[in-house]
């Protein structure tokens, strides 16, 4: 060997073994954490080699990849990192956001199998934009859960059944099932969720994440499988809020083709600037009692979350009346049904090769076994037995969800009693799977502000035997500032998340 290959060797050592400590707890590592590594002999084509054996590895047990992108391994090789946060680290995507590649983008049916969408969703977009790999698709509860009142969630004709990670007989919750179970088990740095009203809250709390549900409109919807327009958005599921707080960064912003979105440049941000450490000092919270009594695991989660915000300089404001909690279910479920019809059909006319219109997936069910093997689709069938959204029926209901749920809800509670948040539990312990019953649920805390579209964020905040529970915050439209400020600030304190086990079922006390 010369001299000159030798001190090259020697200067290269330091990268050298900076690449080979890449182990599987890299896995879990933070996003800044591995922005650093990358700055340090890391390149993204080993971390999204990492992240790949590790879905290769664990996943058949999971099920939360519907799946890989086949181009990941050669984006990552040609991705040089920049100074975004993202840039360079593997990210998935639920199967219910369009990819111009490879991939196919199937809200779980196999109705949609046929070929891949034309062109990105703008999140994608944006994601590929700011450097990120994007690795792959997560599994889903079929048509995000709007086929069947008597699903199981997580469950897809094309991807199967996801599972709990941390207990392999427990439901993960959804509809973002896989995007929070792959997150949870290390199998990308941070994964993107929709929500229409609990989808990304409950799955994040159920294993034992981070979910953030931004405001309506500041998330284009473009490019994704709809249910409303009036609830429907994306958001980040990640590991800790500077996480997804970092996802929110990028993904959130105006977009021409989601006139929802008119206003995003002038309240998106670098949400990284709102994780302060004191965050809970001086914040009026107001707890929802009303949304508690049903569940005692999780009325002790919200107990202890209370008195460690007091302890931290938060006010709490205990019990504080949320007007209408009662009075929006039957409004949403009029909404959904109508809107679901005709975004659907406009989706639809987007991708070629499909079918055209709801009437259309309704016969494909019937006409393929794997579909309807576990259960129906009464939902899709309420849905296309309504009229046009001229009728009196859906502009009434429409009108008075979002009063009830907005003004006269949730500002109205904010007013009264001068707070920053409402608090309360995010659900239940993870029910056990069943497929023939489907989910045996304890009730959410999502539906105040999913009818409102304003935003919450579900933060860990410890485990009962071995199942994560988690609360909820959630505030006045476009106060994701405040809220990230306060469950930083909460998560430093909170019970630590930990990996999962893998259990089998729940531990024997």
């Amino acid at each position: 060997m010369t001299l000159g290959r030798l001190l090259l060797l020697v200067l290269l050592l330091p990268t050298l073994a900076s690449a080979a400590e890449l182990q599987d707890d890299d896995a879990f590592a933070s996003v800044s954490a591995l922005h650093a590594r990358l700055k340090n002999g890391v390149t993204p084509a080993m971390l999204t080699d990492l992240y790949l054996r590790r879905i290769d590895g664990i996943d058949p047990a999971l099920h939360s990849v519907i799946e890989v992108n086949p181009d990941a391994r050669a984006i990552a090789l040609a991705t040089k990192p920049g100074t975004g946060l993202l840039s360079g680290l593997p990210i998935l995507i639920k199967d219910n956001i369009d990819t111009h590649d490879r991939m196919l983008t199937t809200a779980g049916s196999f109705a949609l199998a046929g070929q891949p969408a034309e062109d990105d969703a703008y999140v994608a977009e944006k994601l590929r934009r700011a450097g990120a790999v994007i690795l792959g698709k997560t599994n889903l509860s079929e048509w995000a859960n709007f086929r069947s009142s008597h699903s199981t969630s997580g469950w897809s004709a094309r991807g199967g059944q996801t599972h709990n990670p941390y207990v392999l007989d427990r439901d993960p919750c959804g509809s973002s099932s896989g995007s929070a179970v792959a997150v949870a088990a290390g199998l990308a740095v941070a994964a993107i969720g929709t929500e229409t009203d609990g989808s990304i809250l409950c799955p994040a709390a159920a294993n034992g994440i981070v979910g953030l549900k931004p405001t309506l409109g500041l998330v284009s919807r473009a490019g994704i499988v709809p249910i409303s327009h009036n609830q429907d958005t994306a958001g980040p599921l990640a590991r800790s809020v500077a996480d997804a707080a970092a996802l929110l960064t990028v993904i959130a912003g105006r977009d021409p083709r989601d006139p929802a979105t008119a206003e995003a440049d002038s309240h998106a941000t670098d949400y990284s600037r709102f994780l302060d450490p004191d965050g809970l000092k001086g914040k009026r919270i107001g707890v929802v009692r009303a949304m508690m009594g049903r569940e005692p695991n999780a009325d002790r989660a919200v107990e202890a979350a209370i008195a460690v915000m007091k302890a931290h300089g938060a006010v709490i404001v205990d019990p504080v009346e949320l007007p209408h909690l009662k009075e929006l279910s039957e409004p949403e479920g009029i909404v959904l049904q109508y809107d679901f019809k005709q975004d659907i059909a406009a989706y639809l006319a987007t991708r070629p090769g499909a079918p055209k219109s709801l009437a259309e997936l309704i016969a494909f069910d019937k006409r393929d076994a794997r579909e309807m093997s576990w259960f129906g689709q009464d939902t899709f069938e309420d849905s296309e037995a309504r009229g046009p959204v001229t009728d009196a029926a859906y502009i009434e209901a429409q009108a008075k969800a979002k009063r009830l749920a907005g003004p006269e809800g949730i500002d109205a509670a904010l007013a009264a009693n001068h707070l920053d948040a409402l608090l309360s539990p995010s659900t239940a312990p993870a029910c056990v799977i069943d497929p023939v019953l489907g989910d045996h649920f304890f009730g959410g805390t999502s539906r105040p502000a999913a009818v409102a579209g304003y935003p919450s964020i579900t933060v860990p905040s410890g485990y009962a035997h071995e199942l994560p529970l988690g609360i909820t915050l959630y505030g006045a439209k476009w106060s994701e500032p405040t809220l990230i400020a306060i469950a930083y600030s909460y998560e430093r304190f909170a019970p630590p998340r930990h990996a999962p086990k893998y259990l089998p079922t729940v531990p024997t006390p």
